[in-house]
Parts: structure tokens; C-alpha cells; sequence
């Protein structure tokens, strides 16, 4: 018969428990079994804090077993689910060509969905740092061949099998804290897994999977929670809350030390009435249990909300039955407050006690409790195909990768978060330019590769991995984007000679940047618009030569208020007068016009001599009617609206407001005087052909006839 010693530590927030057993031909035969408490809180929530306390009690339990069994070099272990990521994930396998797939065949198909696992999460931004977090177990959810859901692949035939898997993941800083307490006690980490998958595989075997059942290890600082149903673990979880807040109530209601209070804890389910202790104060106290465990019940209420909260949130509905382990499990009142918080019967929370496992024996009465479940699952699956470790370092940086049988130096960069691509070199960004309307592209210098070396030799990322293997990764260097200067793709043109005011000047062309004036030696960027004018105009000169026009400014007291007057000067152009967009020619004489004096009407901001007007018919010849009348004095003088107003007059101007004209009004346009007529002359005044009177209003088209009789 064959024979081979497992050795399994459970690494427990509270204590630490060994196990070693012998391996018959898949069973396991329990030998040797030690247990130990931390002295202090040297672990917290799972995770270990102080590695030289922790150190020194696995020594202890470590030394006690090999008294009894020899020498003890590699160990299985098993984390607490403390910042746990879970992905579900698939992974599919060609076997047309394998004929009878083999264990070894399922085994390649486990490995290849936890790579994928690996390779989502690397990829993802479901954790801050991918590289950082490390696959510590995995559940088979379901096998299928050829499209049919099966439960093993072994024996079978086929052409296309595939796998549904849930990976789990935790931060390196649990994993590394864990493996430097062993390696500092001389043990190599043999296998890893989580603490729920190592319970789960002792109390509910796959027989009993069809059913929606939650496994949960309540330790000393976490809860993990398990789920099946269907057939598979379809979940795994954590709850930060467990056995520590429970104790930590009970020594802040009755001031104790923390040790002291945990025993108080313990004896809360023996068969004591009261309960003996002394607190910090030195006072010896005697409490009935009772009220102790009335302090402590809204934190177990806390804790089996929390914990309920995790199961509602990963199955998604209330579970047929709840099944707790751990020291935990023990707390007072846990599981009736559990089952009222799921709102499920009290009947179907129970705390599991490992009696008789399939595939151990020799189980003592000691080990018979509900912290031991998880200790001899990890016994348990010791022997099994759990995941181990191989160690490299990438660029000085340890990393240790889970053996996933033919690991390549592909799979340490995924692992170091070293994107693979980044060794190509990638060609630098060109540049697109648009040019007087006309797109050029500006291609990217080339980048050169990367390169890899293993233990200083050139390496390839199909190579396989060895354990203790050292890999230097240099990046490729990507190619340089250019930075072409305008004079590059703009070259400058002849200058133009012009003439201003009688001196001679010389002009660059113009040439702008997305609309703002550019030197040659400006550096060009992606997307610039650039505009290199063939010609130059008035405004580009002016521009070019700092000339700014000063315009002429004339000063007034009208109305016995100071204003102001400004005209601007006219250009022209080789004698042609010039507005500001008239292109230049070589040779170009340009002149600055001095202009006239404003008039009034151009002052006062009169159009014509009226502003609004009618125009009817006098005596047959059109006549304008004035609506409105201005009245100007220049110097106390009165004076026509299109004569020039000299700069310092006072000007007295007024607006007779808008009226209805009369015919009255007409005559008065008309110049018609009737003063300058006989005595005896009678007029006679026709409106439209009717006799009217001085007085009638006329509109805008009216006939006015004036008729003159003599006696």
C-alpha cells in the first residue's frame, strides 16, 4: 500500500490548528493533530499582522507533530476570504483528435479557464492593482461535451468540451504575509486554497449540490460564505464581521482584557448559570449568563444581518438551509437570529460538526467540533489537485504564479501587469496638417522592440517557465511624433515692396496658425490649419508696419454740451482710392487722405435736410413736404445743414416735433407768397380737384392747385 504524509495548517484569526495525515490510495488516515492560540491579536479579519508572533506558534505546533510523525518540510494552507474577488468565468477545449479524455485532458481544461480568469482580471478595473492579486482556489461549476451539461470529462468522447468554473482571488499582501510565517518556520507552501472551498468539500459533497445550500465558516475576524445549488458552488463571499466583535462587546460592557472576555465567551454555552471573571480594575464579578449573553445580542443580531446581506447579495433569494462551522458557529443566538434575518425556519440554520468525512478517518472526538470542518478540508484536499506556487522574479520584483501546468514568460508579464503589447515598440503618431485648404499627412518615426532575458539569456514569451527563473523585460520604445517647423511645409515667398507716405518698406507674406499670425521657426502640431496668403492687402500692411490710422478729431458746444467728432482717414492706392481688403502689388503706392471737415448734417447725424417728408402735387410739379423742421445756429448765426462745421463752434440746433401738414405747409414749401399778389386778387384753392381752405390737411400724393382771379 501506498503511503504519502499531508500536512495541513489551518492559520486561523483565533488559533491555529495542524493536521497531519497519510495518504492509502486516496484516503487519508488521520495520525497527528496539535492545537495553539495566538498569545496576542497577532491576526486581525484573517489577515496576518504580526508574522514573528504567528511564526513562533506555528513553530510550536509544527515541532509538536513532527515528535510524533518526523520531519515535516511542505504544508498545505488555506486563506480567509478578506478582500476576495470572484469572477465566473468559461473556457473551451478541442478534443476531436484526444479519443478517451483522461484526467489529465479535465485537468488541462481546469487550468485553461483559470488562466482566463487570470487574464480578465489583469485586463480588467475590477481591482485597483490586477498584478496584486493572486488565484488561491477555484470551483467546477459544470462541464459540458459537445454541448450537453455532464458531470466528469473522464471516459468520455467527443469533439468540443468546455468548462464554467468560479476563480477566486485575494490580495498579495494576505498571501505573501501567509507564506513569509511559513517559509520563516522552514516549510514550503505546498497547496493553497480558500477556507470556504475547504469546508465545502467536507460537508457537502456533489451529492448534495442539486440543493441552494450556504456554507458559512464564521471565524474570529471573518465570515466566508459558500453557496451551491444546481449541482455546483455557483458562489463565494465574505463578511469583515465575525467572533472578534462579539467578544470585543462583551469586554467593553464588563471592562475586560480581551483573553479574559473570550473566555467568557466560550463558557456562555457550557452549562454554567454564572459566569466568573475579574476586569481590568481587579474586581472579581460573578454575572448569570443570561444577562451577558442579552449585552452581546445586538452585535450577534449585526453580525447575522451582515452575513444575510452577503447571502441575499450572491444568491440572489432566501437558501433552503444554512449549515454553520467554525469557532464562531458557537456564538449564542446566532443561528435563530440568522434565520430570522433570511426569514427562513430556525429549523433549517444549524451548526455542522464533522463526525464522519468520506476520504478521512481516524477522526478524534477533539476534532469533532465546528472549528475543525475547515482544518480537515484543507487536510483533505491536500492530497488533491489544488493549485501551487512557482516563484521568479520580473525585473527584481518577486512574483509567485499558481503552476498551471506549462506556464510561459507570456503568462509572468500578464502576471507582473506588464501589457505585452507595450515590447512591440509602437510607430509614433503622425500628424494631419491642412494647408491652404489641403490635407498632408506627417507620418511618425518607427519604434524599435523590446527585449526579454531569462536568467541573462534572450528569451522568447512562448518559453516555458521554470520555478526560480529571473526575467528582465525592457519596452520597446515607441517612435518619436514629429515636430515640423512651418518653414518646413511652408516655405516663405519673395517679400513686396511698397511705398507709404513717400517711404519705401519692405513686407513679408503672411502666413498663420488656426488664424494667428506664425513665424517660420513655429513648431507644427496635429490638426493645425494653416493659411499662407499669396497676397497681402492694405489691412495686412498696415498691420505688418504697426501703422495705426489716427483719426481726425473736431470738438463742438452744442446745446451748450461738449461732443466730439471723429473721421477717420481714406487710403488710396496707386491714386485710386482703397478699402482696407484692396490686395497690394509690387511697387504699390499707398497714400493716407487727409478728409474734409464734417458738415453739420454729417455732425449732427441728419441724412438730408429733412428727415421724414411727403410729396404731393403743386400746380402740376412735385413738391416735398417737410414733417420735421431743424433749426441751426453756428456762432449765434443760422446756418444750412451741408456747410462744414469748424472745429470749437457753439452750435444751438433744434427739431420742430412731427406734425400733420397743412396746406398752409404746402405753399410755404412752394415758396407761393401770396403777399406778392394785388389787392384785388381773390385765390382760389383746389385740394384733389375740391375747393378747400389754408387750414386742410394734406397727404402724401394730394393735388394742390392754386387758381388767381383778378377783378
Amino acid at each position: 500500500m501506498d503511503k504519502q504524509l499531508l500536512f495541513a495548517l489551518d492559520i486561523g484569526t483565533r488559533s491555529v490548528i495542524g493536521l497531519v495525515g497519510e495518504d492509502e490510495n486516496g484516503t487519508v488516515k488521520l495520525i497527528a493533530s496539535d492545537r495553539e492560540e495566538h498569545h496576542t491579536r497577532a491576526m486581525l479579519d484573517g489577515q496576518i499582522h504580526d508574522v514573528r508572533e504567528v511564526a513562533e506558534v506555528l513553530n510550536s505546533v509544527k515541532t509538536r507533530l513532527e515528535a510524533k510523525t518526523g520531519k515535516l518540510t511542505r504544508v498545505a494552507v488555506a486563506a480567509a476570504g478578506r478582500a476576495l474577488c470572484t469572477l465566473r468565468i468559461s473556457a473551451e477545449l478541442d478534443v476531436s483528435t484526444r479519443g478517451t479524455l483522461t484526467p489529465e485532458d479535465e485537468r488541462s481544461l481546469e487550468l485553461a479557464a483559470i488562466q482566463t480568469a487570470q487574464a480578465e482580471l489583469a485586463t480588467s478595473r475590477t481591482v485597483p492593482e490586477p498584478a496584486d492579486y493572486y488565484c488561491v482556489g477555484y470551483s467546477v461549476v459544470n462541464f459540458s461535451l459537445d454541448g450537453t451539461r455532464i458531470k466528469s470529462l473522464v471516459g468520455q468522447r467527443g469533439k468540443h468540451s468546455a468548462i464554467e468554473a468560479i476563480a477566486t482571488f485575494l490580495p498579495r499582501q494576505v498571501i505573501d504575509s501567509l507564506q513569509s510565517a511559513i517559509e520563516t518556520v522552514g516549510l514550503e507552501m505546498a497547496t493553497l486554497t480558500l477556507e470556504p472551498i475547504a469546508a465545502i468539500n467536507v460537508l457537502i459533497p456533489t451529492t448534495m449540490r442539486h440543493l441552494n445550500l450556504v456554507l458559512i465558516d464564521v471565524g474570529a475576524g471573518t465570515s466566508d460564505v459558500a453557496i451551491t445549488r444546481d449541482g455546483s458552488v455557483i458562489a463565494y463571499g465574505m463578511v469583515p464581521f465575525a467572533g472578534d466583535e462579539i467578544t470585543e462587546a462583551i469586554s467593553q460592557k464588563y471592562l475586560l482584557d480581551f483573553n479574559v472576555a473570550e473566555t467568557v465567551k466560550r463558557q456562555l454555552n457550557g452549562k454554567n448559570k454564572k459566569i466568573s471573571f475579574t476586569d481590568v480594575l481587579g474586581m472579581a464579578q460573578k454575572v448569570a449568563a443570561k444577562e451577558i449573553i442579552e449585552a452581546m445580542a445586538p452585535k450577534v443580531g449585526e453580525l447575522a444581518q451582515a452575513i444575510a446581506a452577503e447571502i441575499i447579495a450572491l444568491n440572489n433569494e432566501r437558501p433552503q438551509a444554512v449549515l454553520l462551522v467554525g469557532g464562531g458557529a458557537l456564538t449564542p443566538l446566532l443561528p435563530e437570529v440568522l434565520a430570522e434575518a433570511l426569514d427562513i425556519p430556525a429549523t433549517r440554520v444549524a451548526i455542522r460538526r464533522p463526525d464522519s468525512i468520506e476520504g478521512i478517518t481516524g477522526i478524534p472526538a477533539k476534532l469533532c467540533t465546528p472549528d475543525s470542518v475547515t482544518p480537515l478540508g484543507i487536510l483533505k484536499l491536500a492530497g488533491g489537485r489544488t493549485l501551487n506556487f512557482i516563484n521568479i522574479t520580473v525585473n527584481e520584483r518577486a512574483i509567485r504564479l499558481f503552476n498551471l501546468s506549462r506556464l510561459t514568460i507570456a503568462d509572468a508579464l500578464l502576471a507582473a501587469g506588464i501589457d505585452i503589447r507595450a515590447l512591440r515598440g509602437r510607430p509614433g503618431m503622425g500628424l494631419t496638417i491642412t494647408v491652404n485648404d489641403e490635407t498632408m499627412f506627417i507620418a511618425g518615426g518607427h519604434g524599435s522592440p523590446g527585449e526579454i532575458a531569462r536568467n541573462g539569456q534572450p528569451a522568447k514569451l512562448t518559453d516555458i517557465l521554470e520555478d526560480r527563473d529571473s526575467l528582465v523585460v525592457t519596452l520597446g520604445t515607441d517612435g518619436a511624433t514629429p515636430a515640423p517647423l512651418l518653414q518646413d511645409i511652408a516655405p516663405a515667398t519673395e517679400p513686396l515692396m511698397i511705398t507709404l507716405d513717400g517711404k519705401e518698406y519692405q513686407l513679408a507674406r503672411q502666413v498663420t496658425i488656426n488664424g494667428v499670425l506664425a513665424t517660420p521657426d513655429t513648431v507644427l502640431h496635429d490638426r493645425d490649419q494653416i493659411c499662407a496668403k499669396p497676397t497681402l492687402t492694405l489691412k495686412d500692411a498696415l498691420g505688418q508696419l504697426a501703422h495705426e490710422p489716427v483719426p481726425a478729431e473736431y470738438t463742438y458746444q452744442i446745446n451748450n454740451t461738449e461732443r466730439s467728432y471723429k473721421i477717420w482717414p481714406q487710403f488710396s492706392i496707386d491714386g485710386t482710392q482703397a478699402s482696407p481688403d484692396t490686395p497690394l502689388t509690387a511697387g504699390s503706392v499707398i497714400e493716407i487722405l487727409k478728409p474734409p471737415p464734417p458738415t453739420l448734417a454729417e455732425m449732427l447725424g441728419i441724412d438730408s435736410e429733412v428727415d421724414s417728408s411727403i410729396t404731393v402735387s403743386f400746380n402740376g410739379s412735385p413738391c416735398i413736404i417737410p414733417l420735421q423742421r431743424h433749426t441751426i445756429l453756428v456762432n449765434g448765426k443760422p446756418a444750412d445743414i451741408n456747410q462744414p462745421a469748424a472745429s470749437g463752434s457753439h452750435i444751438d440746433f433744434t427739431t420742430s416735433p412731427e406734425l400733420q401738414p397743412l396746406i398752409s405747409d404746402v405753399l410755404l414749401a412752394a415758396d407761393f407768397d401770396p403777399r406778392s399778389l394785388p389787392i384785388t386778387a381773390r385765390v382760389n384753392i383746389l385740394l384733389n380737384g375740391m375747393p378747400t381752405e389754408y387750414t386742410a390737411i394734406v397727404k402724401n400724393g394730394d393735388s394742390v392747385e392754386i387758381k388767381i382771379e383778378t377783378k
